[in-house]
């Protein structure tokens, strides 16, 4: 059984680990937009290089020599610091800016976390008014056929009370604004690796127009429970005068977010980036969802330094991100004063060898001779696009310490498949079992 996430939060390290005063500055920070409540922030910085023990040396010697590994290509960023002292223990070109691909979602979870709260839930409801059903979208990337049904169910029971039989079915997703590309997107990602960020969805279905997929599940549900839609279902909000005839609300932003990351869902990563904009006062937009995140990381302390990002999901050519700054972002998320917001980001790291994650033996990673050793014994957050290839996480090393690592890789010429072996290798080696 796989080394849980949770358990590195819940074991010795947590009760024990050093806090090192200069480097994480524990500081209630007035946020400049509406959150989820005071938030406090507790910060992070790297401790400038220090004589290695032994273990670390050894850890540092090994990276050396396999960064050079011709499958990594000439162009690559990594850091491994000691995430108890905040200590750097290796580094190469770990300040260089890159393609970051679905590392990206890791500042996304933490702004999400941080201006929602963990407990936020998604609401999506149906309204009732001049003979029209209006189904209305509440951004909840998670809403699931089973979900509409329960509300057709519902909603049908309150119109035969009424003696209402036939309806028009209307679709509202006004809550975000008509979908447009993210820099760095072109129109080849849709459907297929993103839909066009709508506020309704169900069952994640990867169409051009989400939001009227959804109304025509719901009107076929409302059919088969006896009420006749009348008409196509069509884009419209709902009057002012209308009723709320049901309602349906998400998991726990907590869940959505570790599972987010298990997976690696762009969809969900867009959605939330979107919510955390109107949740900060802002637009729903790319541009001003990620100048949220921007300011959410520099509140906890990450340097914004080569941040470049411009969507939720790391799909854009155009978004950088150094490793150094992943690996703060990592290090701001497991820091025992951050726990009750970011820990959710820690428990949705994919643990190597996890079926139904990115780092399960159905995606060939950890299956090497020389990383299979790591197999439950590194949880880290994987990266890919043509060209881009990333994986950052943490793991407990051979010396009993909790190391976090990023390892972003651009331009390899060799295969990806093989890429991702070789930085698999890396985590191996910080953790110690490949020697």
């Amino acid at each position: 059984m796989p080394n849980s996430p949770s358990a590195h939060r819940t074991g010795a390290r947590r009760r024990s680990r050093p806090v090192a005063p200069l480097l994480r500055r524990a500081a209630v920070v007035a946020v400049t937009a509406p959150v989820a409540g005071t938030i406090l922030f507790a910060t992070s910085a790297f401790a400038a290089p220090a004589v290695l023990d032994p273990a670390e040396q050894t850890i540092a010697d090994h990276l050396d020599t396999r960064v050079q590994d011709t499958r990594l290509g000439g162009t690559l960023s990594g850091v491994v610091i000691d995430a108890g002292t905040g200590t750097a223990v290796w580094g190469h070109d770990a300040t260089t800016a890159l393609m970051p691909a679905s590392n990206a979602k890791l500042a996304t979870s933490t702004a999400a976390l941080t201006v929602l709260g963990p407990d936020h839930r998604f609401t999506t409801q149906v309204r009732y008014g001049n003979g029209t059903v209006t189904l209305v979208g509440g951004g909840d990337r998670t809403l699931t056929s089973a979900d509409l049904d329960a509300l057709a169910k519902t909603v049908v029971t309150s119109l035969k009370s009424a003696h209402v039989t036939s309806v028009k079915v209307r679709v509202d997703d006004s809550l975000f604004p008509a979908p447009t590309l993210a820099v760095g997107w072109d129109d080849g990602y849709y459907p297929d690796s993103v839909a066009p960020v709508r506020a309704l969805v169900v069952d994640g279905h990867q169409v051009t127009d989400t939001s009227l997929d959804a109304g025509q599940v719901f009107a076929k549900l409302l059919a088969q429970r006896g009420v006749t839609v009348s008409g196509s279902v069509a884009r419209g909000t709902a009057g002012t005068g209308a009723a709320t005839l049901a309602q349906h609300r998400s998991g726990a932003l907590s869940a959505i977010v570790e599972h987010m990351l298990k997976v690696s869902d762009n969809d969900i990563a867009e959605a939330l980036l979107r919510a955390t904009a109107l949740a900060a006062g802002r637009p729903a937009t790319f541009e001003d969802g990620t100048a949220v995140v921007r300011q959410i990381l520099a509140q906890y302390g990450v340097s914004p330094a080569g941040l470049e990002i411009h969507d939720g999901s790391g799909l854009s050519r155009a978004d950088r991100i150094p490793a150094q700054t992943i690996a703060d972002i990592l290090d701001v998320a497991d820091t025992p004063a951050n726990g009750p917001t970011l820990k959710y980001i820690v428990d949705g790291l994919p643990v190597a060898g996890e079926a139904g994650a990115t780092l399960g033996p159905e995606w060939g990673r950890f299956d090497t001779a020389d990383s299979q050793c790591a197999v439950g014994k590194v949880s880290a957050k994987t990266g890919t696009l043509t060209g881009a290839i990333a994986l950052s996480g943490l793991t407990k090393a051979a010396d009993g310490r909790w190391k976090i690592f990023s390892f972003i890789e651009n331009g390899s010429p060799a295969d990806p498949a093989a890429t991702k072996d070789a930085l698999d290798g890396l985590a191996a080696t910080v953790n110690g079992c490949w020697t």
